[in-house]
């Protein structure tokens, strides 16, 4: 933990801010953009679920836009009262992808954010689901003829924030 001034104000504001913004839509989404390396996707994270009873979702390797969006959809189902398990495909009649929800291993290396939120240290993670999402030929990442790769979307537990 960091001792600086200015960081440490930084990070008041940003606690604030967090807090307000779940307090008035019950979870937010944090969006990490792509790191310089092969193996550090963009990816997104929900904060304000495990609040409700429910582990944070998580998506790997799309934009921003898509990133909100998907979490958003599949958060309000959570915070309407929906219960999502691992293994369980969701899909929309008004939208053609579809997302597998599947456990993450490593939740303290990947939901940073929301650790600092609940006050969670790494080995005490909040749980995690990471929503696995298709590519645009319907294939997701353990089918034989995927062809996004590793990079795109990252097996649970294969990477870290």
């Amino acid at each position: 933990m960091t001792s600086d001034p200015q960081t440490m104000a930084w990070l008041d504001q940003e606690d604030a801010h967090l807090a307000q913004t779940i307090r008035a839509h019950r979870w937010a989404v944090q969006y990490v953009g792509p790191g310089d390396g092969a193996g550090e996707p963009a990816f997104g994270y929900t904060i304000g679920l495990y609040g409700l009873g429910h582990p944070e979702l998580v998506i790997v390797g799309l934009g921003h836009d898509n990133t909100h969006g998907i979490l958003g959809r599949v958060a309000g189902m959570v915070a309407d009262g929906r219960d999502l398990v691992a293994g369980e495909l969701l899909t929309w009649s008004d939208w053609g992808g579809r997302v597998v929800v599947e456990a993450v291993p490593n939740p303290g290396e990947v939901v940073l954010a929301a650790n600092r939120f609940y006050e969670r240290p790494v080995e005490y993670s909040v749980p995690a689901y990471q929503l696995t999402w298709d590519h645009a030929d319907g294939t997701f990442p353990w089918d034989e003829a995927y062809l996004c790769g590793p990079q795109c979307q990252p097996r649970p537990g294969t990477w870290r924030a």
